[in-house]
């Protein structure tokens, strides 16, 4: 009794002892067959990591503005008045702040995405002919030139800030680096002194321009993209400069073309 016993025990654990090893291997094989699995999909990651940043580098303009991107730009501008303004300069430096807000619209060559920004120039000068006299054209009362007669006329170096807190920019679908725009935008410059220069009054007395002015424009421009969330920017403008009668008078600057550069930060 005790020998089949203790051969019944010894199958028994032979049994177990192949069981346990078919467990093993199973184990084996699936810890297997997850390690293979988890090492291609670490490296499907790291490929699709490495295409994304590949495109990004090699087409950085097209990639920020596809993630409907903020940009927060410092600028320096300068420009010339134009036709009765052609002795007028101006300089100019601030900062601006604009969010794309659409995914691209529109079909062929107008496809692009609708921006909306604002800009602060806490610097802001013209600069004009120094104080001189002038003749004024006399006018009787049917409207006719009867003559001239010479008066004082103001001048000089013109300081203020200006703010534009409407700027509509048009985004154009960028190719890899270059980005193009264009843009309508509306503001206000406030001087030290009325601007632009006139006919001198006594200080008081009615018959000045003012200190206030509106500035509508616009512009055209581009950002060519120096890396990932990083640009140069260029721009041109036509820019307005009228107090729309907040004065006595309301000479203004009918159309001065002014050109900025820039350097933007994309997030």
């Amino acid at each position: 009794m005790r020998d089949e016993n203790d051969g019944a025990a010894g199958n028994g654990g032979l049994s177990f002892a192949k069981e346990n090893g078919t467990r093993m291997r199973t184990r084996a094989r699936w810890l297997g067959v997850l390690l293979i699995a988890a090492a291609a999909a670490w490296e499907t990651g790291a490929m699709a990591q490495a295409t994304k940043a590949a495109a990004t580098e090699d087409a950085p303009a097209k990639a920020m503005l596809a993630t409907d991107p903020w940009e927060l730009t410092a600028f320096f501008q300068g420009g010339v008045g134009t036709a009765d303004r052609d002795d007028f300069t101006f300089t100019a430096a601030g900062v601006r702040l604009g969010k794309v807000i659409t995914d691209q619209h529109l079909p062929g060559i107008l496809r692009g995405q609708f921006e909306y920004a604002g800009e602060l120039m806490p610097y802001w000068q013209s600069f004009t002919p120094p104080p001189h006299v002038g003749e004024v054209k006399v006018v009787n009362s049917s409207g006719q030139t009867v003559g001239s007669t010479p008066e004082p006329f103001g001048g000089g170096t013109f300081t203020g800030f200006s703010i534009t807190p409407i700027i509509l920019r048009w985004n154009f679908v960028p190719r890899r680096r270059f980005a193009p725009w264009i843009q309508g935008a509306g503001g206000v410059i406030y001087t030290t002194h009325k601007y632009p220069p006139d006919v001198l009054v006594p200080h008081g007395t009615p018959g000045g321009t003012s200190v206030f002015n509106f500035t509508p424009q616009f512009g055209i421009g581009f950002h060519y993209f120096v890396k990932p969330q990083r640009s140069i920017d260029f721009e041109a403008n036509a820019v307005h400069i009228s107090s729309s009668s907040l004065g006595d008078k309301n000479p203004g600057v009918n159309a001065s073309v002014q050109f900025q550069i820039g350097y933007t930060w994309w997030r």
